[in-house]
């Protein structure tokens, strides 16, 4: 038992596979089934494939930098401002770590979820980004919490306009009939009823004078005999007073049918 060396005992360590022959994403990448990849075989590798993992976006910035960006907003932009670390970062955690250690972490979800989103090891411009998501999530919440709060208001204000519109739709209709009713009452001061009036006084009027015409002409006087010189002067002044009105009438119904009424055109 002498003879053997010390270390014959010894565990024997896992032999690497052949490193793979293609780098592209799909190779590179956390498989969602399937044999897991190979272990890195350096830490420059190692921290490519770790990055490729957490942080595709920064693999695929280089084809895409032709392209015009939109422009970002204040938190992004800060986020975007974080310098790149390079190729062969690797979280602090992961320093002193195996290369198949990091090949058993590239090939859970689980545990490289964890690792890309724990504070201690998250990548600076994935936690920026994370900020930047809380930030645009607290301003919407605070967007929709106004616009509920316009909304309830809009509501009510529309209720008070309807009722108001209402109330107006309901005094305009009483109006109406209060004009209706006024026009009815004020019908015979309308200027038709007043031509028509008018004309019925001249004609009245003139009938008047003719039949004072012809009852003094029919008279016999007092007792079948002359007509005295006292009947004959209150005759004519009451033929005159009436012709006088008469007269009156007259002029001012041509007035109104030359379009003059009480001397104005």
């Amino acid at each position: 038992m002498s003879s053997f060396p010390p270390d014959s005992h010894a565990p024997t360590p896992p032999i690497l596979p052949p490193k793979p022959s293609s780098q592209e994403p799909s190779r590179i990448g956390t498989p969602a089934s399937g044999a897991p990849p190979p272990p890195p075989s350096s830490l420059s590798e190692a921290g490519q494939q770790y990055r490729a993992a957490v942080i595709p976006g920064g693999i695929s910035s280089s084809s895409a930098a032709g392209a015009t960006p939109p422009p970002l907003p204040a938190v992004a932009r800060a986020a975007a401002e974080i310098p790149d670390p390079g190729d062969q970062w690797l979280p602090q955690v992961l320093q002193d770590k195996s290369k198949q250690d990091i090949a058993d972490i590239l090939t859970s979800p689980a545990l490289l979820n964890a690792l890309t989103n724990s504070p201690s090891s998250i990548h600076p411009s994935l936690l920026a980004s994370h900020q930047a998501l809380a930030s645009a999530l607290s301003s919407n919440t605070d967007l929709a919490t106004r616009l509920s709060d316009q909304e309830s208001r809009l509501a009510n204000q529309r209720s008070a306009a309807q009722a108001q519109l209402l109330s107006m739709h309901a005094l305009e209709r009483q109006w109406r009939q209060k004009q209706v009713d006024m026009d009815h009452a004020l019908a015979r001061f309308s200027p038709a009823a007043l031509y028509q009036l008018l004309g019925q006084s001249v004609q009245e009027q003139g009938l008047v004078c003719q039949a004072m015409e012809e009852s003094f002409l029919d008279s016999e006087g007092v007792d079948g005999g002359e007509t005295s010189e006292r009947e004959a002067a209150e005759w004519i002044r009451r033929y005159r007073e009436a012709k006088t009105q008469f007269y009156l009438r007259q002029e001012r119904k041509e007035r109104w049918d030359e379009g003059r009424v009480g001397g104005w055109r």
